[in-house]
């Protein structure tokens, strides 16, 4: 959001004043574990407490252009792919599609991966039920979101989920690019269709809070998608523009379950939609600073403000976004708008990427306090920094 420099300020205070809360000097330790001392007269008054910044130490370890490779999630095509790019250039996120060689998660071969990190690993995956599933192969099939809704109650769907985070997790997943939270009543075979649970949102809201809550349970993180909704679009991004209905009509449905779950711990998704009302013509809300805005801010939609972390939709492989401008100026521009994360399905362009984006936060377009923000947010959510 170019217009948030003050709330990026906050936002940093915030996380500084609640890293440094945690230790203190030992002096001062044991002085308070010795009952009944006293000072000696003359002597120097009580050692001041040193308190540490945690989020500063945490940026530390890392070059200005790691710091940028954080706010990047890549699919790669196996252990060997993902192992160099995450050694070279310490990215924050893999991304395993259906392309991803099996032994990958199947031989448990992010170990290796994840030994050449830093700081802890985001492997992430789109792992929703039915026809996206990229493991069902390892860890049996699920119904579709709208067939769940349909065939038991939410608490049955909590249970059940979390036997299958347990799964992800012990393949080495540590974040699932789900639920879907989309409101539609399309045929099961668009591009939303079945991966919706209802045209209801109140249905969609129950059953996505209890899919979050289990997750949460087993440790494995999510992401609600695709801000502001993509249920009622007119076609499918992959292929092309998207168009949704104007702003002021999503706020009675697409929006509800975003407002609703807001607080709920999930990371977002923002879509390549294009929304009247809302985003600038030819701009999707992907790479949209009015959209960063409205899901920041939370006030043009009636919700809580949101401090988590904010994805992108794939940003290399969707001619929503492809036909408009390379992945280069794509992922410069989500970030810019105020996305945390840039998400897309190859290794090959990260050193460009990460060029361009050096040189954005030289002229100022990307401002390096942002770029501080978004890490923090991000270590929060992976649970690489938990002060």
């Amino acid at each position: 959001m170019r217009k948030t420099p003050l709330v990026v300020l906050a936002v940093l205070a915030v996380v500084a004043t609640s890293c440094s809360s945690g230790d203190t000097a030992t002096t001062a330790t044991s002085r308070a574990e010795t009952p009944g001392s006293t000072q000696a007269p003359g002597s120097a008054g009580p050692t001041t407490p040193v308190q540490r910044d945690c989020g500063a130490e945490y940026l530390a370890q890392f070059t200005p252009r790691q710091k940028l490779a954080q706010m990047l999630t890549v699919g790669v095509t196996g252990a060997d792919d993902a192992t160099n790019v995450v050694r070279t250039e310490q990215v924050g996120g893999i991304f395993v599609g259906g392309w991803t060689e099996p032994a990958l998660l199947a031989d448990d071969q992010i170990g290796q991966v994840a030994a050449a990190a830093k700081v802890p690993l985001m492997v992430t995956i789109d792992e929703e039920g039915g026809r996206v599933s990229r493991v069902k192969d390892l860890i049996g099939v699920a119904p579709s979101a709208r067939e769940t809704a349909q065939t038991m109650t939410a608490e049955q769907f909590h249970d059940a989920t979390l036997t299958r985070g347990k799964a992800l997790k012990d393949l080495g997943v540590t974040v699932d690019f789900a639920p879907d939270v989309d409101v539609s009543s399309q045929p099961d075979d668009s591009v939303i269709g079945d991966r919706s649970f209802s045209d209801d949102p109140a249905v969609v809201t129950r059953y996505a809070d209890a899919y979050i809550s289990a997750m949460r349970e087993v440790g494995v993180g999510t992401v609600m998608k695709h801000f502001p909704g993509h249920g009622s679009g007119s076609g499918d991004s992959h292929t092309g523009a998207v168009r949704t209905p104007p702003l002021d009509q999503l706020q009675t449905v697409d929006l509800v379950p975003f407002r609703g779950l807001i607080n709920s711990g999930a990371a977002v998704m923002v879509g390549h939609l294009d929304v009247p009302g809302l985003t600038t013509a030819g701009v999707p809300a992907s790479i949209s600073p009015q959209a960063m805005s409205l899901l920041r801010d939370g006030s043009g939609y009636g919700a809580a403000p949101f401090s988590g972390v904010i994805f992108t939709d794939d940003l290399g492989g969707m001619a929503a976004i492809t036909s408009r401008m390379s992945i280069e100026e794509a992922v410069e521009a989500a970030l810019v708008a105020g996305a945390d994360n840039a998400l897309w399905i190859t290794t090959d362009a990260v050193p460009q990427v990460l060029d361009r984006l050096e040189e954005a936060v030289s002229s100022g377009r990307l401002p390096a306090d942002r770029v501080d923000a978004s890490v923090l947010r991000i270590a929060h959510y992976k649970g690489a920094l938990t002060c």
